[in-house]
């Protein structure tokens, strides 16, 4: 079960994590969890050049190990890059102290990747404990609005209107960068890029 749109009572509950920016008019936050995927990865920077639209990719450690040429074509094309922890762990299932070791982990092969300071973090399933957020030295983002690329059991006209939507200034959403989204990315993200540009909105990367 996910929620398309982030309830606002969540939001309020947890206060020092980044939902949205509701300040910013007329901006929208495209995000892309899990890569970098070759494949999934080079259509998706294709489709945000198309429209002059930037990003921002939480990638996977242990993905930036396999692929660090796409982790600097991602910076080299204007987009931000945030940390999703080494490997895609829940952090439901797991203790305080091997989150942190996730957490750090691929926080530092993106620093190397990269020669930048990774100051985004995204936990894996947006799932994280109080005293997992203890220390935390990156802000945490999560999202307003998921239309649900991962999910096999709608269709991909169903996620293309789950995102149109919920579109709004200062919407963080949340889109995956890996296998199980591809069919429905194909054919939502280039609808969904059309859309922002003919609505007059811009979509840019998470800068804070």
């Amino acid at each position: 079960m996910y929620f398309i749109r982030t309830p606002y009572i969540v939001k309020k509950l947890f206060p020092n994590i980044i939902w949205e920016f509701s300040g910013n008019e007329n901006t929208i936050y495209l995000t892309f969890d899990d890569g970098p995927h070759p494949k999934n990865t080079r259509f998706i920077l294709e489709q945000l050049d198309k429209y002059n639209a930037q990003a921002t990719f939480f990638c996977l450690g242990e993905n930036a190990e396999k692929y660090p040429e796409w982790i600097r074509e991602i910076l080299s094309r204007g987009h931000a890059v945030g940390n999703h922890g080494y490997r895609h762990l829940n952090g439901w299932k797991i203790s305080a102290k091997d989150f942190r070791a996730n957490y750090i982990k691929g926080k530092a092969i993106l620093e190397n990747i990269s020669g930048n300071e990774v100051t985004l973090f995204r936990p894996p399933y947006g799932k994280i404990k109080w005293n997992q957020m203890q220390n935390q030295d990156a802000s945490i983002v999560l999202w307003s609005t998921m239309p649900g690329d991962f999910d096999a059991t709608i269709s991909s006209e169903k996620c293309y209107y789950n995102g149109v939507n919920n579109l709004c200034s200062g919407a963080v959403i949340c889109l995956h960068d890996n296998e199980k989204a591809q069919q429905h990315l194909v054919y939502c993200l280039p609808k969904w890029l059309e859309y922002i540009y003919n609505v007059g909105l811009t979509a840019n990367r998470i800068i804070l």
